[in-house]
């Protein structure tokens, strides 16, 4: 027989390489152990693990209050991942924001009085992203982006049962933050949003076109002026805030149901 008409043997590759049927199966398990892997199961089984007798005594003496310093933390470090466009980081970071949330979901199922876990957590999401979005999972129509917001705080305020357009807004939230927040709701709802009340008829808007770079200049320069004057920025915004949040519960009030 000539080496043209030769055939490999069995179990050998045509390279000439000799299989191993040991490493093929191998190769199977690994596929299978992929395909049936649930990484967020097992990160809810290992944050069982610290938490549980023999785990992690830092972990296990955690406490809703104590982790909040540690979410903020790890958001402030995911937003800056965004704002740098660090995509190595945003994976790592996500990761650790999801450890939070996970924490505190194991840390609510310890609860004996009113327990929930992260699967509880995750389906009151589930159903709250389904009353949210008519448009998507129910007979509403899309009909432009502006509608859509209307609809979305209209559907929020039957949720929460609230009173005012100003229900919900966080307390302790940053005091910048906060006051786009509350000018947002009012300009939204046509209530005054100007420091001045006026019936109802909000102002007209303010110059349009503008940079966030133009933005960050001018309130970096009230903060230059705020310096100069010995006055805490913060604080002075939160006491303007205040006063405005007033007036546009005052005209809630007088316009009535």
């Amino acid at each position: 027989m000539t080496s043209a008409a030769r055939t490999e043997p069995s179990g050998t590759e045509p390279s000439g390489t000799v299989r191993d049927p040991l490493r093929d199966a191998d190769a199977l398990r690994d596929a299978d152990a992929l395909r049936d892997a649930d990484p967020l199961r097992d990160l809810v089984e290992a944050m069982d693990v610290l938490r549980s007798p023999g785990g992690c005594p830092w972990d296990a003496e955690q406490t809703h209050e104590s982790l909040v310093r540690y979410l903020l933390e790890e958001t402030y470090e995911l937003v800056e991942t965004i704002e740098t466009g660090d995509r190595a980081g945003l994976r790592e970071e996500l990761g650790d924001v999801l450890f939070q949330v996970v924490f505190h979901a194991r840390i609510a199922a310890e609860d004996h009085g009113d327990p929930f876990t992260l699967d509880d957590v995750a389906a009151d999401l589930v159903a709250k992203l389904h009353r949210r979005h008519p448009h998507v999972f129910g007979d509403d129509e899309y009909v432009d982006a502006a509608h859509l917001t209307t609809r979305w705080d209209q559907i929020k305020q039957q949720e929460k049962a609230r009173a005012s357009v100003l229900d919900g807004i966080p307390l302790d939230q940053g005091a910048l933050s906060r006051a786009q927040k509350v000018v947002s709701r009012a300009q939204r709802a046509g209530l005054p949003d100007d420091g001045a009340a006026d019936g109802g008829a909000a102002k007209a808007p303010g110059p349009v076109g503008l940079t966030s770079e133009e933005v960050g200049a001018e309130l970096l320069a009230v903060v230059r002026r705020a310096q100069a004057a010995d006055v805490d920025a913060e604080g002075a915004l939160r006491a303007a805030l205040r006063t405005l949040e007033s007036e546009i519960r005052d005209v809630e009030r007088h316009a009535g149901p």
